[in-house]
C-alpha cells in the first residue's frame, strides 16, 4: 500500500506520541503508590505498545484492519476500590492521572485528525478503532481519579 506524505507525516506523529505514552506510563507505573494505579498504567502501557506495533506496520505499507467490535461498557466497567495510600501519596498519584489523562486526550484528537486524512477507508477504520481505544484509556483514568476524589 502507498501513503500520501501527508499520511506518512501523521502516522509518523502518531508512532512518536505512541512511543512517548509508552515511556511514560512504564515510568508512571513505577511512580503511583497505589497498586490499582500501577496495575492500570501497566495494563495501559501494554495497550499502546499494541497501538505502536499497528502504526508501524501501517508505516512500513500493510494495510491493517482491526476487529470492529469493542468490549461492552459492562465489560469495561472499573469496580471503584479506594486507594489506601497517604494522603502524599494520593496527591503525587493524582498528578500522574492529570498528566496521563491530558496525554490520552491529545493522543486521541491526533488519531481524529487522521481518520479524516486518509483515503483507505480500511485504515480510517484502524485508526477509529486506536481512536476508540483511547478514549476507553481516558474513560479507565477517569473512573479510578472519580473513585479517588481526584477529579473535580
Amino acid at each position: 500500500m502507498t501513503l500520501t506524505q501527508k499520511e506518512t507525516t501523521l502516522l509518523s506523529d502518531l508512532k512518536s506520541q505512541e512511543e512517548l505514552c509508552i515511556e511514560k506510563y512504564g515510568k508512571y507505573a513505577e511512580s503511583a503508590h497505589d497498586p490499582e494505579l500501577k496495575s492500570i498504567f501497566n495494563s495501559l502501557k501494554a495497550n499502546e505498545q499494541k497501538h505502536l506495533e499497528t502504526v508501524t506496520k501501517i508505516l512500513s505499507g500493510e494495510e491493517v484492519s482491526m476487529p470492529s467490535e469493542f468490549p461492552s461498557a459492562t465489560e469495561s466497567k472499573m469496580q471503584c476500590k479506594m486507594s489506601s495510600a497517604t494522603e502524599s501519596e494520593k496527591q503525587s498519584d493524582a498528578y500522574l492521572c492529570r498528566d496521563a489523562l491530558s496525554m490520552e486526550k491529545h493522543v486521541s484528537s491526533v488519531y481524529n485528525t487522521s481518520v479524516f486524512e486518509f483515503s483507505s477507508p480500511v485504515l480510517r477504520d484502524t485508526l477509529a478503532h486506536i481512536q476508540k481505544e483511547e478514549q476507553n484509556h481516558g474513560e479507565k483514568l477517569y473512573s479510578y481519579m472519580s473513585c479517588n476524589g481526584m477529579y473535580a
